[in-house]
């Protein structure tokens, strides 16, 4: 997560397209990504695309939307790498300690976030980040040294989103439909996804490299 700076956020109905998109992310140098549990076969799809990434031993396959504990030990258990949550619920970071799995909730206040911390959270989401926005990471960074932040929610693969983020002291950004155009998915343009992936890394490495 550190090193790229990026993780990709994305749920499918059909394993077919599923299974594209990821295969577009890491050709174009994602090594961690995140399905999300957000339709009723979400968990069947996120099963066989374990089973579909066994051919990248890198890759790092995490799910998200992820509300309770039953639904995490669910997950944990078919394989997943991570689990990831909108929201910030302590028996969730009881299950995932448990099982020795990273889990990143998700936070809106700084009470959160420091609550969250406290959990054992080694990486906190800030969700939404098109609400909270840049301006609050880099109001409570001061406060409490060592956050480890990833905002997620209408994050922009530009480089004046970007860099605004991580000027703020982010260490990666999670990143959705603006990734994951309509056109591209819909028209299965995977050629396509691969670039517009491989530019966002590019652009993020530039900016850290400044």
């Amino acid at each position: 997560m550190k090193s790229s700076g990026m993780i990709p956020v994305f749920y499918h109905a059909d394993i077919e397209v599923a299974k594209a998109v990821v295969d577009a992310s890491y050709k174009g140098g994602v090594r961690v990504f995140e399905f999300t549990n957000r339709g009723e076969n979400a968990f069947q799809v996120f099963t066989e695309l374990l089973k579909h990434v066994q051919k990248y031993p890198d890759l790092m396959l995490g799910i998200g939307t992820i509300m309770d504990a039953p639904t995490t030990q669910k997950f944990i258990s078919a394989g997943a790498h991570f689990i990831v949550s909108p929201i910030m619920k302590q028996e969730m970071s009881a299950a995932c300690q448990k099982e020795n799995k990273l889990w990143i909730p998700g936070c809106a206040t700084l009470t959160e976030i420091v609550t969250a911390k406290d959990l054992g959270a080694k990486v906190i989401k800030i969700f939404p980040g098109s609400v909270l926005g840049p301006g609050f990471v880099s109001s409570i960074m001061p406060v409490v040294p060592g956050l480890q932040l990833m905002p997620t929610g209408g994050v922009e693969p530009t480089e004046a989103n970007l860099s605004a983020w991580f000027k703020a002291g982010v260490i990666c950004v999670g990143m959705g439909s603006q990734l994951f155009a309509k056109d591209i998915i819909e028209t299965k343009n995977w050629a396509k996804l691969e670039q517009s992936v491989a530019n966002a890394l590019a652009i993020i490495s530039k900016i850290r490299t400044k």
